[in-house]
């Protein structure tokens, strides 16, 4: 009875590091870690001059959007993002409206209360701008002084941020970012740095 109980001691032992070794290994090899997703609200400062008309724009944008990531081992997340931005100008309800969106990758680090990230959206879009330069945006009338045109463009996107932890569950993500609208071979204006607030939801 002795020896069994001596024997079966021995094989506790001997399987313990064996498990935690087994344990770690299979922590390691995981690669897909969670996912996290949610909406930001954003603000900024763009300016430039369009071509062809030479009219310069610039001011705050506002807008809305969103994006969902997965998380890969420790430090990279994957995933896509989209927004709508809207620069309004002086000029009887003109407007500068751009949509975008895009596949994104970026580099993560884990701290106790704050994860801070860098990366690219690599992506498309498309702007619509409407200028009205005289006459009442209220009356029926015809307008004669009036720029309206529709763009298409690839969207490069660099982006720096941090997540702030207030739950296990639940970030608050503080972002810039800085979107180059390309197209025919040109940066498209108006340009500049958004800035972005918003929560994300942690698995």
């Amino acid at each position: 009875m002795k020896e069994s109980l001596s024997i079966l001691f021995c094989l506790v032992l001997l399987s313990t590091p064996i498990s935690t070794r087994a344990q770690e290994t299979s922590e390691k090899a995981k690669v897909l870690t969670g996912f996290s997703g949610g909406m930001m609200l954003h603000t900024g400062y763009l300016n430039g001059t369009l071509p062809k008309i030479g009219y310069r724009a610039e001011g705050a944008p506002f807008g809305i959007g969103g994006a969902i990531r997965l998380h890969l081992g420790k430090h990279w997340m994957v995933g896509s993002e989209g927004y709508v931005s809207t620069l309004r100008q002086r000029h009887n309800g003109s407007y500068i409206r751009c949509g975008w969106g895009g596949a994104l990758g970026a580099f993560y680090w884990n701290f106790k209360h704050a994860a801070p990230y860098i990366g690219l959206t690599v992506g498309g879009g498309g702007s619509t701008t409407f200028l009205m330069f005289n006459g009442n945006s209220h009356d029926w009338h015809t307008e004669n002084n009036v720029v309206f045109h529709k763009q298409v463009f690839c969207a490069i996107t660099p982006f720096i941020g941090c997540d702030f932890i207030a739950t296990k569950f639940l970030h608050i993500t503080l972002k810039a970012d800085w979107l180059c609208s390309l197209a025919n071979g040109s940066l498209l204006s108006p340009t500049g740095p958004r800035f972005y607030l918003g929560l994300l939801f942690y698995h």
